[in-house]
């Protein structure tokens, strides 16, 4: 080799390896444009009739390509995905939906929910329940804060109920006698027990309560009936009992809460105020009211820092716990018993209705959600017992607690749905003709079963 081609092959060395790369694929695309046009060309020549037969080439073969692989699972799956995609999209959008809502359900009750002691662990936080002693939603929501390591007071009134508090035979569930007309010197004893030192045991550093919140809970049973037949007497005791009670026991503990500035609770029943249904004329009223006062009682102490929170109840299951006598009473009999103490002319433009809603109540448990109802469809009580506990010490709790079952479907139902449609669902009908068609037909309340002689007999 001679130095001449030595000096050549280093120059070729030096050429860049892309332009090597560009050259080798210019030189197969030119071999496979050729190649393309010779198939060409052959095949217009085996196709053409001024060629003798003899001289015509023979028209290239074709290799058929090979069937494709079957699609797997996977593939087939993909492909209906992309065929479907609005199907695909709404149903992750509900699973999704579902998936958070389980776990917002199921994340409380993962977690160890406990109130915050002392340095010696001593219970230091105090809640206040004002609400009757006999009510099942007072007794279960006093036990759960107990066991969570609260001191709960409860707010009594007579003897009989306070002697229900040491019935519970709870040393952390005590009782709080208040006169609601003249609640000063109650409240200021209890002043001083939150702010006198406190021992744990003897020897023990003394240490402070605090006062977390207070839990207004007015009663949640209320009377039906037309508004015709519901005395001024009965209204007059059920807007003392109700609302003038409730806003007295909030005033005395008011300096008090705006000293430690604890939390304001105020439970009222979702369902029927939210339906506004016929005969159901006291509870929308008092519980409209309730509502007015507690949002009125929420902007003035929001300039102090203070939270006040309004808790609209569904319907729970209090099987476990025991509630009113009402409760087991059987519906039928009690709606009939109503029915027969009104007069005649009342009976003839309400019961039908009346008895027809009361049934359709009875059967679907859509209107006993103010109170614990039982049933499968009441919302078990460790709901409301959670949800109290996260409105008391969250960093920020919200204004409005929608808790049972019920209370946001209801609530919907009622701004929404047209009042026409409530009533139809509810069995309100239109009332025609006299006394013997009223009384009479669907509800069963004919002349032989509501003999006025008997009317005493059916109240006992």
């Amino acid at each position: 080799m001679t130095s001449d081609d030595q000096h050549f092959l280093d120059l070729l060395s030096t050429i860049p390896t892309d332009v090597k790369r560009t050259s080798l694929q210019l030189a197969d695309s030119i071999d496979r444009h050729f190649g393309a046009v010779a198939v060409m060309i052959r095949e217009a020549l085996s196709s053409s009739d001024w060629l003798p037969e003899s001289a015509r080439p023979l028209p290239p073969i074709r290799v058929p390509a090979p069937p494709p692989p079957p699609a797997g699972y996977y593939e087939r799956l993909q492909d209906w995905l992309l065929r479907n995609k609005t199907l695909t999209t709404l149903a992750l959008i509900s699973l999704g939906t579902a998936g958070f809502l389980v776990y917002r359900r199921r994340k409380p009750y993962g977690r160890k929910r406990r109130a915050r002691r002392a340095s010696n662990g001593a219970r230091r936080e105090v809640v206040v329940i004002a609400g009757s002693p006999n009510d099942p939603i007072t007794r279960t929501l006093a036990l759960d804060l107990e066991r969570r390591g609260f001191i709960v007071y409860v707010v009594v009134g007579t003897v009989e109920e306070e002697q229900t508090v040491h019935n519970e035979s709870r040393v952390d569930i005590r009782p709080l006698n208040v006169d609601i007309i003249d609640p000063a010197s109650a409240i200021e004893r209890f002043n001083r027990i939150l702010l006198s030192p406190q021992h744990a045991f003897p020897g023990a550093p003394p240490h402070n309560l605090n006062l977390t919140g207070v839990i207004i809970i007015p009663d949640v049973t209320y009377p039906s009936g037309p508004i015709e037949t519901t005395s001024p007497a009965l209204w007059s005791d059920l807007l003392n009992a109700r609302v003038l009670s409730t806003i007295a026991t909030t005033q005395a503990f008011l300096r008090t809460i705006c000293e430690f500035k604890a939390r304001v609770l105020v439970l009222t029943p979702a369902i029927i105020p939210a339906l506004s249904p016929p005969f159901h004329a006291p509870e929308s009223t008092i519980v409209a009211a309730l509502t007015a006062f507690t949002s009125s009682l929420a902007g003035e102490l929001a300039t102090m820092g203070i939270s006040v929170m309004h808790f609209k109840l569904g319907a729970f299951n209090c099987g476990a716990v025991g509630g009113r006598h009402h409760l087991h009473h059987s519906p039928s009999n009690a709606t009939r018993a109503d029915v027969l103490a009104w007069s005649a002319t009342a009976r003839a433009a309400y019961a039908r209705n009346f008895v027809a809603q009361a049934q359709r109540a009875g059967n679907r448990s859509c209107l006993f959600g103010g109170s614990c109802a039982g049933g499968p469809r009441g919302s078990h009580l460790r709901e409301l017992h959670n949800s109290v506990f996260s409105a008391l010490t969250v960093e920020k709790p919200q204004r409005v607690w929608r808790v049972g079952s019920g209370s946001l479907v209801y609530d919907i139902i009622g701004r929404w749905a047209p009042a026409g449609i409530v009533g139809w669902m509810l069995g309100i009908r239109r009332v025609n003709g006299g006394v013997e068609d009223a009384i009479s037909g669907e509800d069963g309340l004919n002349g032989s079963d509501i003999p006025v002689q008997s009317v005493e007999w059916e109240k006992v």
